[in-house]
């Protein structure tokens, strides 16, 4: 398994490509809880840190898509970078100005969340052209970027408590996005990304979401993101009454580990068939994997069952993103894998919202009830739509330049449709 990816990595730009992506999102990866300790340090309340920590999540959700389209016009260097800055700047207004005026502070995030680089839609457009266009590579390129994604979201919130205890939350956050902004640097300078062009496209006002099979998916995965954010909130409750910050911390870890060993399995082999259909099963699972979180057992046997729930995580988000490849119309890839960021974000705020009501009616096990509710909501959103799903599939097409760097990605039947 790690021999398989040790080969991806070991592909010229490919693992400067991914880390340069994972440094570079690491701004948005911390920035919520960076936000929050940093408002409660200037004196904030709660529902102010929680807010502005709301109002750039939603910011970014609006811009991810936007940014992404401009991506797939003008190119990756013109966009990520200029973004990227923009996004620091509104950080570091944060950072500078304080939370003494309200509207300043989030005037601040608001820049800081609409301009966050798309580069996670950004890294997945060049897979095909550094992996040489071969579908084998590029599925177990996304299998690792979603495995990526796990120890990205762990090791985040541990440095922004560094950088706090080594300066301050000021500090944090300005060190966190010059870090980011090196990120994406590191990207947007390489071969591959200012070679990139995308596709020749169809001018339309809907660009990506035009779609049928690409919107099935975003409703799907809508309910995921769901599921997450309602475990969060769920996990707080369970943890105050078995032991504390500790054991949550335990519970979140666990679904890390679980969804970091699932996709490392995932990605260790070639599966045949067609992507939808695979992923309708690891959608199923996924959604299973979350009922018996409704037992709420002690916390040794609660961790266990939080590794369970994590394990088809990374998987299903792997199989996503080939399915987002197959169904994007040409010349809007980046625009597409944009849509997933944000209509995932938007489903995991909406599961924290609707978790906190349930944990107060029902207890601890009807907030995790969200989750489980969640989960098969998605699961029948794929099972309705599997007509889109199975019609219009198609592969990316990669013909490179001589030096086997610069593509340009076109779009060819994969598969004959099943049938209705």
């Amino acid at each position: 398994m790690a021999a398989g990816y040790a080969e991806l990595l070991r592909t010229r730009h490919a693992a400067r490509l991914l880390v340069g992506t994972l440094v570079g999102r690491l701004p948005n990866a911390t920035g919520p809880i960076a936000i929050v300790l940093f408002t409660r340090a200037e004196g904030g309340s709660y529902s102010l840190a929680g807010a502005l920590a709301a109002v750039y999540g939603l910011a970014n959700a609006v811009g991810q898509p936007l940014l992404g389209r401009a991506v797939d016009l003008f190119g990756q260097p013109r966009v990520q970078l200029p973004a990227a800055v923009l996004s620091a700047l509104g950080m570091v207004w944060l950072a500078l100005s304080g939370t003494g005026s309200a509207v300043a502070a989030y005037a601040a995030v608001v820049v800081a969340g609409l301009f966050t680089p798309p580069l996670e839609g950004g890294l997945r457009a060049l897979w095909p052209g550094v992996l040489g266009g071969r579908e084998e590579k590029v599925h177990a390129a996304y299998a690792m970027d979603a495995v990526a994604q796990e120890v990205m979201f762990t090791v985040g919130p541990l440095l922004v408590t560094l950088f706090v205890a080594m300066w301050s939350p000021a500090g944090a956050l300005l060190a966190l996005n010059a870090i980011g902004v090196l990120g994406a640097l590191s990207v947007v300078v390489s071969e591959p990304s200012r070679k990139w062009r995308s596709a020749p496209r169809e001018a339309h006002w809907l660009g990506a979401l035009r779609s049928r099979g690409l919107l099935a998916l975003l409703g799907a995965f809508f309910f995921v993101g769901m599921a997450l954010g309602s475990i969060t909130v769920a996990g707080v409750a369970y943890a105050d009454d078995h032991g504390g910050q500790a054991v949550y911390g335990w519970l979140m870890a666990a679904l890390g580990l679980g969804a970091l060993i699932g996709g490392v399995f995932y990605g260790a082999r070639q599966w045949a068939g067609a992507p939808e259909r695979r992923l309708l099963l690891l959608v199923g699972l996924l959604a299973v994997c979350y009922l018996p979180l409704m037992l709420v057992p002690g916390a040794v046997a609660m961790t266990g069952l939080s590794a369970l729930s994590g394990v088809f995580l990374a998987p299903a988000l792997a199989c996503a993103f080939i399915v987002v490849d197959r169904h994007a119309p040409a010349g809007t890839v980046t625009e597409a894998f944009s849509w997933l960021v944000t209509f995932f974000g938007v489903g995991a705020a909406i599961g924290t919202a609707a978790a906190g009501p349930a944990v107060e009616l029902g207890g601890t096990a009807a907030g995790f009830g969200v989750a489980g509710v969640a989960g098969f909501s998605a699961l029948l959103v794929l099972m309705v739509t599997q007509r889109a799903l199975s019609t219009g599939g198609r592969s990316r097409a990669v013909a490179a330049s001589p030096d086997g760097v610069s593509e340009v990605a076109s779009d060819v039947p994969s598969e004959v449709p099943s049938a209705p």
